[in-house]
């Protein structure tokens, strides 16, 4: 079976970063590496958003920029809007803001997983391989 080689020009290639089903599995500190750049990733998309949501509530609604992240930030850990909302538009926002929320973090939870999960088959794969191969 072949074996991975990681150099330090091979480490975290953009189009690399798993292990293909006939590679044994990263070593340890590649593996924590490749978990803190997901959760890293999974917290930059989740920031984005939040963001994204300020500057939404804020040029939309009366809010000042502190209530506008509040607002932001509990809508999109799915806990609902804090205050009431007097406009039409900001009500239109807070709406499409609270539904595409959902998705993202339907997105954020997976990116922050993805390691864990192909690790977890990966090891039962190779097992599967080492079974049917006798070794």
């Amino acid at each position: 079976m072949p074996t991975l080689q990681y150099n330090s020009l091979d480490r975290m290639k953009l189009f690399h970063l798993f292990e293909k089903k006939n590679e044994s599995l990263a070593p340890p500190h590649i593996f924590r590496r490749r978990v803190l750049l997901f959760i890293t990733l999974a917290a930059g998309i989740t920031l984005v958003w939040v963001l994204i949501g300020t500057i939404g509530f804020y040029l939309t609604s009366e809010l000042d920029w502190l209530d506008a992240f509040y607002n932001a930030a509990m809508i999109a850990s799915e806990m609902g809007p804090v205050f009431s909302l007097t406009t039409p538009m900001a009500k239109i926002f807070a709406a499409g803001y609270a539904l595409i929320s959902g998705l993202v973090f339907i997105v954020v939870f997976g990116v922050a997983l993805a390691p864990l999960v192909h690790r977890f088959f990966h090891h039962f794969h190779l097992e599967e391989s080492n079974d049917v191969t006798g070794e």
